[in-house]
């Protein structure tokens, strides 16, 4: 039954699919250029679908959706049109030879707005439909080049490792297909020509052709029809890899130095486009003054047009700016049974006796003693679990906030209604956004910061140890050896981690597992790849010199271009502070230097009989232009926050620091003038 039900939704696309092939078939030629290019986006983005019938389903959901807004349109139209909503008045202004041409007219204008409404709507509504459909294998295969231009680097110097190692051509191809865990969409596409040689009985050269002309990367089909070339002549394929692994490390740094202008463009557009809310304020200001006031076009601006313009701006920039692909864990399964079982121990997965649970009673009982001691454990040091989880302490933050506000609001301390906010701003807006913003937020921002530096101290020395695990493993020693040796010329997180791993296998682990048990503690992308080509290599062999250097040098790499972009991006995190600051300082002394002088010179004139003076600035609400100030900047400052932590880090959590710091400079400074 589950398995029927699993499948009708894709049983009924399928059927809706049939039902609008005679449509594809008459718009489309098969043979054309846009069927071809769509097809082409399928496979890139590992699509099981055929052209034919995914474009017969985006016609189907074309029209469903344009037919839905087809309505919609008429049902608008008569709302509009009929019920005399918005006036009709001539609509073109060309003279009629007669009265009954012009009665004629009369009558059918109104009906056909109507229509004309509805088919407008019905087109929007069919070309979003059909488009986003169309649009799907374009953005998956572009997100896969993305990452497979990010992991080739790294995938080429993993193949190398293997190479020296001693791994023939089938064997590299085996082993970088069953990477997936760490090489992404790089692994994906070594698993289709793996499929191939193994399934559809093909020999691995034309599986290998074959994946050069789909897969999405240019680099990776390039680097495909290279090592074709090394295949089919012979050639030295160490050889071909080292120069390759040089040549992708190369063009990574020229990639990230391409992002990082890029970036730089977008802070000078970020510093215009946070400037143009504050000169339509401005304007509105000056109108109000002149008594043209329109008070709903100055709260769209403060509540409408900045989040907006903050929000735009953030999925802009998350266009350009990249993270590191994967989530850093590599398959505990490759450590073996116990691994796979011990791993993820904690409250709500006790490990290694979760196995055995039922068999006998004593499992049972061990079971629940296991589970007393996690949750003693977890409330003796609270601390280091919302290290470890950050996001986890909104789970307390957020009632908390919900309670604090709820009883601000049932004892009468926070404003109730419109009026009593616009007559308390300052007070009023603290109770309702920064009380929940520092409840929330500042607890967040502490434990991610910590959890983020706990997990980076540990590759601050990688490179080093690794030139020095190289170096020992040259001596003659073997590679447990030389941990152990590092670990006692080293300090730091990352030589204490190598003393527990030699601890480990003196205990009987493997050194394999212990590694990937090392890297999941940490579970960072960059880590998992230093550890799983260290891992792979050592099976082969315990003299790994050469493959020890390899990963130091994409290391040292991933350094250089770690240090460039936390650079580079500091300057950006810099403008747009400043910018804010700007906007906040402009905003201050529009209110003191503007605002309360006009609104004191309406008061004199009032009362001293000057009807000009009064009737410049006398309609103007100085305590609600001051709030729509207070929350134009506090929205800018949140806004601001968050572009400026995925600016510098392409994470959104990497910016709630920034968004409590901000806020607080524009509370304070609305609080003391």
């Amino acid at each position: 039954m589950s398995h029927g039900s699993a499948t009708s939704p894709e049983r009924s696309a399928d059927s809706l699919a049939d039902a609008f092939y005679p449509l594809f078939d008459y718009l489309f030629d098969e043979d054309g250029d846009f069927v071809d290019d769509v097809e082409t986006k399928l496979a890139e983005a590992r699509m099981p679908d055929t052209v034919e019938l995914y474009l017969s389903r985006g016609l189907a959901v074309g029209v469903l959706s344009g037919v839905v807004l087809w309505l919609l349109g008429l049902l608008v139209g008569y709302v509009l049109f009929v019920t005399g909503l918005v006036e009709v008045g001539v609509l073109i202004g060309l003279p009629v030879p007669n009265e009954q041409t012009a009665q004629l007219i009369n009558a059918l204008k109104i009906p056909a707005l109507v229509v004309v409404s509805g088919f407008v709507f019905g087109a929007i509504g069919f070309g979003i439909g059909f488009g986003v459909i169309v649009g799907i294998p374009y953005m998956r295969a572009s997100e896969r080049e993305r990452e497979i231009n990010m992991l080739l680097p790294d995938a080429i110097s993993f193949m190398y490792a293997l190479s020296i190692g001693g791994l023939n051509q089938l064997e590299i191809l085996e082993a970088m297909a069953k990477a997936d865990d760490t090489y992404g969409e790089v692994s994906r596409e070594f698993q289709s020509i793996v499929q191939e040689t193994e399934y559809f009985d093909t020999d691995y050269r034309t599986a290998i052709r074959k994946r050069s002309l789909e897969t999405p990367s240019d680099e990776l089909g390039q680097f495909l029809t290279d090592m074709l070339s090394i295949v089919n002549s012979g050639g030295d394929m160490s050889d071909f890899l080292d120069d390759k692994k040089d040549k992708h490390m190369r063009t990574a740094k020229q990639q990230q130095e391409m992002t990082l202008e890029t970036l730089e463009l977008f802070g000078e557009m970020y510093m215009t486009l946070s400037l143009f809310p504050l000169l339509l304020i401005i304007i509105l200001v000056i109108m109000s003054m002149l008594g043209e006031a329109n008070e709903s076009m100055l709260y769209a601006t403060v509540y409408g047009l900045i989040p907006l313009t903050g929000v735009g701006f953030l999925v802009l920039v998350s266009t350009v700016k990249q993270d590191d692909p994967g989530d850093g864990y590599l398959n505990p399964s490759d450590g073996g049974d116990r691994l796979e079982a011990t791993t993820g121990a904690g409250l709500l997965h006790l490990g290694l006796v979760e196995k055995y649970v039922g068999e006998f009673s004593v499992f049972d009982r061990i079971k629940s003693r296991e589970g007393t001691y996690e949750t003693v454990a977890l409330l003796k040091q609270p601390h280091v679990f919302f290290r470890e989880h950050p996001l986890f302490i909104l789970g307390l933050t957020f009632p908390a906030s919900l309670v604090l506000v709820g009883n601000a609001v049932w004892s009468g301390a926070a404003p109730r209604s419109f009026q009593e906010m616009v007559a308390r701003p300052i007070w009023g807006t603290f109770l309702y956004v920064y009380v929940p913003v520092y409840v929330n937020f500042l607890p967040l921002a502490i434990f991610h910061t910590w959890n983020v530096r706990s997990r980076q101290a540990v590759i601050s020395k990688l490179s080093d140890n690794l030139r020095k695990l190289s170096s020992a493993n040259d001596t003659g020693l073997t590679l447990l050896e030389s941990v152990r040796t590092v670990a006692d010329t080293s300090t730091g997180k990352l030589a204490d981690e190598f003393d527990v791993i030699h601890a480990k296998v003196e205990y009987g682990m493997s050194l394999k597992a212990a590694l990937i048990e090392f890297n999941n503690r940490y579970h960072i992308p960059r880590l998992a790849r230093t550890v799983k080509l260290v891992s792979k290599a050592q099976e082969a062999s315990s003299q790994i010199t050469a493959v020890l250097s390899t990963a130091a040098q994409a290391s040292e790499n991933q350094d250089d271009i770690a240090r460039e972009r936390k650079s580079r991006s500091r300057m950006q995190v810099v403008i747009i502070i400043m910018t804010y600051l700007t906007l906040l300082a402009v905003m201050a002394i529009l209110k003191v230097k503007f605002l309360d002088v006009m609104a004191g010179l309406a008061g004199q004139a009032s009362s001293g009989g000057g009807a000009g003076s009064a009737q410049f600035g006398g309609g103007v609400d100085t305590n609600l232009l001051s709030m729509l100030f207070f929350h134009a900047v506090t929205l800018q400052a949140i806004l601001s926050g968050f572009i400026a932590g995925y600016i510098r880090d392409a994470s959104l959590l990497s910016g709630v620091k920034f968004a409590v710091i901000l806020p607080t400079v524009a509370l304070l400074t609305f609080a003391f003038i």
